[in-house]
């Protein structure tokens, strides 16, 4: 299934990604994937610093609030999201992350093909736009 995102911008959409959470006798874990092409990274935000706004063509990205104190923009919403919540970013959409005051950090897993000059950014803070 194709589906336009924007007017420049058309992306096959994966499925929502899978968590799942399997119960061990010592507690639990939660598994993001699973034999999938997928990238992982914790981001860190210097207080009261953000990201720049942007999109990505060719990849999906999972945002784990790890910290409290993230600012997640997608899409035009803002959210603020409590350590462990998820969301989920389409291929297309706009997103920025920040912080509120603290330092943060922020687990990314990209789905589909990950290259950073995938991104597209929109507006800068450090002239990169």
């Amino acid at each position: 299934m194709t589906v336009q995102t924007d007017a420049r911008v058309q992306t096959d959409v994966r499925p929502d990604p899978a968590v799942e959470t399997e119960r061990r006798p010592w507690g639990s874990f939660e598994r993001f994937t699973l034999n999938e092409p997928s990238t992982v990274k914790i981001i860190h935000v210097e207080p009261g610093r953000r990201l720049s706004l942007q999109r990505h063509r060719d990849r999906d990205e999972l945002w784990v609030a790890l910290d409290p104190g993230a600012v997640f923009e997608v899409a035009g919403r803002r959210i603020l999201p409590e350590v462990g919540e998820r969301v989920l970013i389409r291929a297309g959409e706009t997103h920025r992350l920040s912080s509120d005051g603290q330092a943060v950090r922020v687990m990314e897993i990209a789905f589909g093909h990950f290259d950073e000059d995938d991104i597209e950014r929109l507006e800068d803070e450090y002239g990169r736009a």
